[in-house]
């Protein structure tokens, strides 16, 4: 195996661990994710569509910027 991949797989390991424990002792500090202007949510009867536009804009570059300080220093 490429030793380039198996770098890769252990640093998305780590960051998908350290995702999860911050979600568990900081859910309640997180609660804007998915109630920002331009997420967007409709509900009709018993079918509901949510698209939370603007919160995984955020999110994709904030992993954008942390992917490319990892790749900087590594």
């Amino acid at each position: 195996m490429n030793p380039q991949i198996a770098k890769s797989l252990v640093i998305a390991g780590v960051m998908l661990i350290a995702l999860g424990v911050l979600f568990l002792y900081f859910q309640d500090k997180l609660q804007w994710i998915g109630r920002l202007p331009g997420d967007f949510k409709y509900k009709s009867g018993n079918f509901t569509f949510f698209a939370p536009i603007t919160s995984m804009l955020i999110l994709s570059v904030l992993i954008s910027i942390l992917l490319n300080l990892i790749k900087k220093f590594s």
